[in-house]
């Protein structure tokens, strides 16, 4: 008898835990030049920090058809939006603009990125901002709005991704659950 409960034990804790180990075993880190804090989601999505002018020949090389960008002009170092969305059409490249960082612009730019990324005409997708924290915040709503995950799964592959802010994690989370 107690071999039986042990086993169902067992058993039901490997059915909990599968799941969140295997959307984790998907997400794949990367160093590539140009592009900081790399991770391939899956084969439709990639997230990352900040990315170079040049590093998009990588990102169309990859078989990306859309860029969204989540940094905001005159960024530390961002590279200027005009020029990024001029070299993405260069390399027949959508790009998306949704710049944002403080709390107030949140709520509009998860509209905004929630509309982009369900139009399966940008799909394989190419996100980021500057260091892959704001990409996290809103990969996890996406992973919930749309994706229908669990909120606990989706904060940590949104951690794994980039997501650091104890503001914007919870922002988040009160997103969702909306």
């Amino acid at each position: 008898m107690r071999f039986q409960n042990v086993t169902h034990s067992m058993f039901l804790m490997l059915v909990l835990i599968t799941p969140i180990s295997l959307s984790a075993q998907e997400l794949t880190k990367e160093e590539i030049p140009g592009i900081r804090n790399y991770t391939q989601v899956n084969a439709t999505v990639a997230c990352a920090g900040a990315t170079t002018l040049e590093a998009l020949e990588e990102v169309r090389r990859r078989g990306f058809v859309s860029v969204v960008n989540f940094r905001t002009e005159g960024e530390n170092g961002a590279t200027n939006p005009g020029e990024a969305s001029e070299k993405a059409s260069e390399l027949g490249l959508k790009y998306f603009h949704i710049p944002f960082r403080s709390p107030e612009a949140w709520a509009g730019a998860a509209e905004q990125f929630l509309e982009v990324i369900a139009n399966p005409d940008n799909q394989p997708t190419f996100i980021h901002c500057g260091s892959a924290n704001r990409v996290g915040g809103m990969w996890l709503i996406k992973r919930v709005k749309l994706d229908d995950w669990d909120i606990e799964s989706a904060t940590a592959e949104a951690e794994v991704i980039g997501l650091r802010s104890p503001a914007l994690r919870e922002f988040a989370i009160e997103y969702v659950r909306q």
